[in-house]
């Protein structure tokens, strides 16, 4: 059996987006039919429009979603039809030397759903990071279902799936910020914003937001942050020093991914202090550091991937927190909107007028 559903598909580099009829069939062994609820609109979802990724069009876009499980094939035990679940785009296999050494958000042999979605010619699709939830339905490895709390906003749980979890697992998990830590997070889009949370989350005694848009600080504060630089204005480095006794943070979080930026933070940390790279840099990109200045300065220097989480473990717990009112995931929703106005959100983002815009069906 096949379903018919309307979907979000970027048909050529550049292109606008379109919504089209897609052919989803059921799942097969391992593998899960999802009924999306919502799906945030993510930088990573644009980089795929522009061709930024690879150039495997047609894509199905989407990737940052809630939804409920509607069926389930053969070998599936972890979700069952009824769950409401996140959808996460790193399944880990359980057999790799990274998840056989008791590092699976290492994983190095995640898997997606085997069978394709279609267009209604029967032209393949490629799911945008396995997934394709800018849908009213898709096809996943039932690994990348995590089943959470049902009283939770789809909205807001679904922003777990990528954006929101890198920076919060950028601060806790990459990171490892603790009770009474300087912080310093280096951009304050959706992932840098979510960092400053997660250094909240983890009892920093002080987290010092740089951007340099005053809305984004603004929306810092709200999530946590004691300090704020416009970096536009003052010097970032010297700002961060001059806010930690002249030391530097325990921590500097990047979330740009620019080597403009990085040096800053690299240069804002205290000595043995820790540098994470969780912004997403593009390949032309270099980067030049005195060597000596790496040795002297001690500490380390970690890039975040996915903010290194393990949704089974991560998700539900984040959920809690959010159930309890200790971590505002609606303050990460700017607007809710439907699948035809992707497009449009795609300019928002480019402007910096939201953190997210989340599509809800």
């Amino acid at each position: 059996m096949t379903h018919q559903v309307r979907a979000v598909v970027a048909r050529g580099k550049g292109a606008p987006v379109s919504l089209e009829t897609i052919i989803v069939p059921d799942p097969g062994p391992g593998e899960a039919l999802v009924r999306i609820e919502a799906c945030g609109v993510c930088h990573t979802d644009l980089h795929y429009r522009e061709g930024g990724i690879n150039d495997d069009f047609p894509f199905l876009l989407g990737h940052e979603a809630a939804g409920v499980v509607e069926s389930v094939g053969e070998d599936v035990a972890d979700v069952a039809p009824g769950d409401f679940v996140i959808l996460n785009w790193r399944a880990v296999c359980g057999q790799c030397r990274a998840c056989l050494r008791g590092r699976p958000w290492y994983c190095f042999d995640t898997h997606n759903a085997k069978q394709k979605m279609t267009l209604t010619d029967g032209t393949e699709l490629s799911p945008a990071l396995g997934i394709g939830a800018f849908a009213e339905k898709t096809l996943v490895a039932a690994g990348q279902c995590t089943k959470v709390d049902r009283a939770a906003s789809a909205a807001a749980a679904g922003l777990l799936g990528c954006g929101v979890m890198a920076g919060i697992g950028a601060a806790i998990n990459t990171g490892n910020v603790g009770r009474g830590d300087s912080v310093a997070v280096i951009g304050c889009g959706g992932v840098g914003a979510a960092a400053i949370a997660g250094a909240g989350l983890a009892g920093a005694a002080k987290v010092i937001a740089v951007d340099i848009d005053d809305r984004k600080l603004e929306t810092a504060k709200k999530l946590g942050a004691t300090h704020t630089v416009n970096s536009k204005d003052v010097d970032a480095v010297e700002a961060i020093g001059a806010l930690t006794g002249g030391f530097g943070a325990d921590v500097v979080i990047e979330a740009v991914g620019r080597p403009e930026t990085y040096k800053q933070a690299f240069y804002a940390r205290d000595l043995a202090g820790t540098v994470v790279l969780v912004g997403v840099p593009t390949p032309e990109m270099k980067l030049e550091l005195p060597l000596l200045d790496v040795f002297g300065r001690g500490g380390a220097l970690k890039s975040s991937w996915y903010g290194d989480c393990l949704p089974s473990r991560d998700f539900p717990m984040l959920i809690d927190l959010y159930l309890q009112g200790r971590l505002d995931l609606d303050a990460f929703v700017t607007e809710t909107i439907a699948l035809d106005e992707v497009e449009k959100a795609f300019e928002r983002m480019h402007h910096g007028d939201v953190l997210r815009s989340v599509v809800v069906l």
